[in-house]
């Protein structure tokens, strides 16, 4: 058994005022009640909220002081993650690891904002991952790389067996959302660590899930803090002999007979995506967005099309009105 010991901090985020001060509370009071805690995750843009203006550059005095925090506690700590504005004016999501000494042992920025509605941000590029001695490998994604499979799929192709995932969801895809974290745990065979914060911080409703699927924890809708020891040996077997003795999912991808061309961008196989039109805000009454000012007349069927540049037939393609 490779126990360890992570706890999730689900708690209210202003949005018009720092919550540094509120997430050091938090910690102290978690360490005094759980002193074996080893690592602890916030949510994603706890300190700061969720408005880019508030961008700050990485180096900052709110990191100096989560520094401190991690090394007098003698933990591993994630403090969601915070808008960074880079040297070249660009805005990043970015978050940061460090290690019970101190140290920022690695920095992670998001690699898909949540478009079309965080424009103004730019994506990352780097894969996060850490090692924790003597326990196991690590893996840092933010709220909507997770809705890309490809991120974890590199991630734990690296070897990692936890995935540590702050978000900031306080729309209604939730559901989706929790959904989608027990589907990843499942196909990657990993622990998911999914912290969601409240008020200006998301919808609340975080949740830990072992890598067979299994939601071994469930927040409601109030601040929380739940520390959960985990087994890194539950990863290990089951990749080793499959969930419950069924799927060995890893080892089947890496001895795959199949090659897959979409992920070359000069392929062409991914013709039918550019035919979806621009990623932008949906308005309403259009095409793309909600109709809210009538209710919409039956869709008229319309026939099969024939295939156009490689593209295929869009088969019951409908039109309104």
């Amino acid at each position: 058994m490779t126990p360890f010991a992570i706890a999730g901090i689900q708690m209210h985020v202003a949005a018009l005022q720092s919550n540094v001060e509120g997430m050091r509370h938090r910690l102290d009071v978690l360490m005094a009640r759980f002193p074996w805690t080893q690592m602890v995750l916030f949510s994603e843009l706890a300190p700061f909220g969720p408005l880019h203006k508030f961008a700050r550059p990485f180096e900052n005095d709110a990191i100096a002081v989560f520094r401190e925090d991690a090394k007098r506690h003698n933990i591993w700590l994630i403090p969601g993650s915070m808008f960074e504005q880079a040297e070249n004016g660009k805005i990043y999501n970015t978050s940061v690891v460090i290690n019970p000494q101190g140290e920022i042992v690695a920095k992670y920025r998001k690699m898909f904002p949540f478009r079309p509605y965080e424009i103004e941000i730019e994506g990352g590029t780097e894969f996060c991952v850490f090692d924790v001695p003597g326990i196991g490998r690590f893996g840092l994604s933010i709220c909507y790389d997770m809705w890309i499979p490809e991120t974890t799929r590199q991630l734990t192709s690296m070897g990692v067996e936890v995935l540590l995932h702050p978000v900031l969801t306080g729309t209604t895809d939730r559901d989706a959302e929790i959904a989608i974290a027990r589907a990843t745990a499942a196909q990657f065979q990993c622990y998911v660590f999914d912290v969601n914060g409240l008020s200006s911080g998301g919808v609340g409703r975080s949740c830990v899930i072992d890598p067979s699927a299994t939601i071994v924890y469930q927040a409601a809708g109030q601040e929380e803090m739940f520390p959960i020891e985990i087994d890194l040996e539950q990863v290990r077997r089951q990749r080793e002999t499959g969930m419950k003795g069924l799927g060995q999912v890893l080892k089947s991808f890496r001895d795959r007979s199949a090659e897959f061309p979409v992920y070359d961008r000069n392929s062409g196989t991914d013709a039918y995506l550019y035919t979806l039109g621009k990623l932008e805000m949906p308005q309403q009454n259009s095409r793309a967005g909600l109709s809210t000012s009538h209710i919409a007349e039956p869709a008229a069927l319309l026939p099969i099309e024939p295939e156009i540049g490689g593209i295929p037939p869009i088969v019951g393609k409908t039109v309104s009105g």
